[in-house]
């Protein structure tokens, strides 16, 4: 049941970065760059605490909960205007780059 458990955890952090990463690729915004490098650390440390709940099932899922510590929200900018949730879900934004406003 663990290993199924850090498989589980890998597959929702992998989602998020790519989501965040697709979000960055319509609006520029950094702090959606920041959160898919954070996400793509976060999935390294995942997929390496996947590997070891097969030998130690507590060192595991220890390595698995600090990779969803680093995955955590940082502070982001309000991309969706009208959008429904399954448009969130997958990242479908109402905001893109073209939107911001020059001073």
């Amino acid at each position: 049941m663990y290993p199924q458990l850090a498989i589980a955890a890998y597959v929702v952090v992998l989602f998020l970065t790519l989501r965040d990463i697709r979000i960055f690729k319509r609006t520029h915004l950094a702090s959606y760059r920041k959160g898919a490098m954070r996400g793509l650390v976060a999935s390294t440390v995942v997929l390496l605490g996947t590997f070891i709940v097969g030998a130690n099932a507590n060192i595991g899922l220890l390595i698995v909960l600090i990779g969803l510590y680093i995955n955590r929200k940082g502070i982001r900018e309000d991309v969706f205007r009208d959008a429904v949730t399954i448009d969130r879900l997958f990242g479908k934004t109402d905001y893109h780059g073209s939107d911001i406003k020059q001073d």
